[in-house]
């Protein structure tokens, strides 16, 4: 089985060189990474991942409004928002875009896997205790 290609896009430099690290011991390929929500809509559309992994809070374009720009160019990239907003108004905006994924950034290690796994099948996973 291919390894699944996975971009990764949140404004921490830390958390991007942790998911790296976790995505590429976990049988993921990381194709890249960016820091704000311009570059993540124009990574997406250049290396066309098989799933994005995007914070809602970035600079620039936020992550809510990246996963619009880049479903409406290519919706065939999926798409798992990795947060730490737990609210329901954000978690309901950032599902609407039609994003496959709500991980809480405190349940990374045990959900971010499985999410990326039902993006790719087309399936949806969020996060137990999501607004």
């Amino acid at each position: 089985m291919s390894k699944i290609r996975v971009l990764l896009a949140d404004d921490n430099m830390q958390v991007l060189e942790y998911l790296r690290e976790f995505l590429s011991a976990n049988g993921c390929e990381v194709i890249g990474a960016v820091a704000d929500g311009q570059a993540a809509v124009d990574a997406a559309v250049q290396l066309l991942p098989d799933v994005l992994v995007l914070d809602v809070s970035m600079p620039i374009l936020n992550g809510i409004q990246a996963a619009r720009r880049i479903l409406e160019i290519d919706s065939s990239i999926k798409i798992v928002f990795l947060t730490a907003y737990t609210d329901p108004d954000t978690c309901r905006a950032a599902l609407e875009t039609s994003a496959c994924g709500y991980v809480l950034k405190p349940r990374l290690a045990s959900d971010l896997i499985s999410a990326i796994e039902h993006a790719k099948d087309g399936r949806r996973f969020v996060s137990p205790g999501c607004g």
